[in-house]
């Protein structure tokens, strides 16, 4: 990985910085991003953030009980730590092998090849994309709610969504690092509230008491398990974001590998303890029908008879600010993706360009800035509902970004899981890093098995009937970006063979461009 050194030759290239500011170029100064802005507690938070931790509390976890009706929730979230570690086991080796901003797209090009690499980068893309975009819905009607409720103001759902937007967009084309500080001081609070509300449910339990039903297999039988599985998996979508931020890492090697298995135990231990504080705090024979009466306002149900008005008050506000912390998250992702596929040909070359000022993916940011513009302000006239009402558009817009996004980086995974068995097989590295292809084996597999389910199921998981066409023409949106992505590799492939060979590359193709035109080759 070059990290703005000198040349072979002792001279620098053009366009690569002088003095020691250690950043990884590929192009030059202009088209780099800043190496060493994060550390390990930079990066951690940067990719929690992105689990929304309080918006799975109050909003995936009630939602799991209630529509599936499965109390052995804290269960699935450990089960799925453990397939997620399995993932994470060949993710996390690949990290210490290739440092790109196309995290996804490029192990999965450097394993199963430049066109499988296109593939998967357009629907990375669409993912995350997605992903953001269903959460101004869900933020936007949250604070709506909250200004007619304490300052009886009635205003669109759009409008504080469209004010999230324009704030989004400013802080992305600041330094990752200032990001990473905002994002880091939002989820520390929304944590410490959530943790506060578990001692609390633990200190003063239903009438049951410190049940630990909830962690008895027999919970998990049913036609609803697959179901939940879906639900829960989503909780965990940020934590694969780690090798993203490589190339602004110091010590990347060390850092996201770190970050990775620390993020997948933390989101796992602290969703199963929290949901098992759901259960405690309603009781098992009762959190089902709690949840399926108060919906998204069980949490803060409960919380107000615990903690008093005041907390709750906290509560809700905090809900906001996670959510606009997770979706400050995806949209640093989105805009470091389309900067990866503009700097190897897969976006033109103007996202492959940075903020001279702030190393900020700027075209990349103002991309998807745009993209959730149109989306917000279409979802906005299809809506003809009064202010502060839940209506359909909102409601579509929060289920059908998040669930058609979740597919879509589940698919990744699992692709990116056979990625990394083919990777080190092709060189010669099987026996060396044998238990680590078996555990990407397995995590195939369960993911694989995830992502049938979640499409099988995806009516439920949208809320649409039986039978409708929403069942498999949102989750055909990520077929058709993964075949639209291929097809362009292809056409690449034939017309520009040297930019297809460079895909997944990233800053090493700088170094190999270096080599090749130097007086030595």
């Amino acid at each position: 990985m070059a990290t703005g050194s000198s040349s072979p030759s002792g001279t620098r290239s053009p366009g690569e910085p002088t003095g020691d500011t250690g950043i990884s170029t590929y192009k030059g100064q202009e088209q780099a991003l800043r190496a060493g802005r994060l550390g390990t507690a930079g990066l951690l938070l940067s990719v929690l953030a992105a689990t929304g931790p309080l918006m799975v509390v109050a909003g995936v976890m009630p939602t799991t009980y209630g529509v599936m009706g499965i109390v052995g929730q804290p269960l699935l979230f450990l089960i799925l730590g453990v397939v997620l570690a399995l993932f994470s086991l060949g993710y996390a080796e690949m990290s210490r092998h290739v440092h790109n901003a196309g995290a996804f797209y490029a192990y999965i090009s450097r394993g199963l090849g430049g066109t499988a690499g296109a593939g998967a980068a357009l629907v990375a893309l669409v993912a995350y994309s997605a992903l953001q975009a269903g959460l101004y819905g869900l933020l936007g009607f949250e604070v709506s709610g909250l200004l007619q409720t304490y300052f009886e103001v009635e205003v669109a759902w759009w409008i504080p969504a469209l004010v999230a937007v324009a704030v989004v967009a400013v802080l992305a084309w600041m330094k990752i690092d200032l990001n990473a500080r905002v994002l880091g001081v939002l989820l520390l609070i929304e944590v410490a509230l959530v943790v506060i509300f578990d001692i609390a449910a633990v200190v003063d339990p239903a009438k049951e008491g410190l049940s630990l039903h909830a962690f008895n297999p027999d919970t998990l039988t049913g036609a609803g398990v697959a179901t939940s599985l879906c639900f829960c998996i989503a909780a965990f979508t940020g934590f694969e974001q780690a090798p993203v931020y490589a190339e602004e890492t110091s010590r990347p090697q060390v850092v996201v590998a770190r970050v990775m298995f620390f993020a997948v135990g933390f989101v796992a231990v602290f969703f199963a303890f929290s949901s098992w504080a759901l259960s405690v705090a309603a009781g098992p024979s009762g959190i089902v029908p709690a949840a399926q009466e108060q919906s998204a306002g069980l949490l803060f149900d409960l919380t107000e008879s615990r903690l008093g008005n005041t907390f709750t008050d906290v509560l809700h506000v905090l809900f906001v600010t996670g959510m606009f912390a997770a979706i400050l998250s995806f949209h640093n992702v989105v805009a470091r993706y389309a900067f990866a596929m503009g700097r190897e040909g897969l976006l033109p070359a103007a996202f492959g360009r940075t903020n001279t000022s702030t190393g900020a993916p700027g075209t990349g940011s103002l991309l998807q800035t745009v993209v959730s513009v149109v989306v917000v302000v279409g979802f906005a006239v299809s809506d003809d509902g009064k202010a502060g009402d839940p209506t359909a558009p909102v409601l579509h817009l929060f289920t059908w970004g998040g669930n058609i996004g979740a597919l879509g980086v589940i698919l990744l995974m699992a692709t990116a899981s056979v990625a990394v068995i083919v990777f080190f097989a092709r060189r010669g590295a099987a026996r060396a890093q044998a238990w680590r292809i078996t555990a990407s084996a397995l995590a195939a597999v369960g993911l694989l098995v995830i992502a049938g389910y979640t499409v099988k199921d995806f009516d439920v998981l949208v809320g649409a009937g039986p039978g409708s066409t929403l069942s498999w023409a949102l989750p055909g949106i990520i077929l058709v970006a993964a075949v639209i992505g291929v097809a362009h590799g292809l056409i690449l492939r034939a017309k520009n063979p040297a930019a297809h060979a460079r895909i997944g590359l990233g800053n090493e193709a700088f170094q190999l461009e270096k080599a090749s035109s130097s007086p030595e080759a």
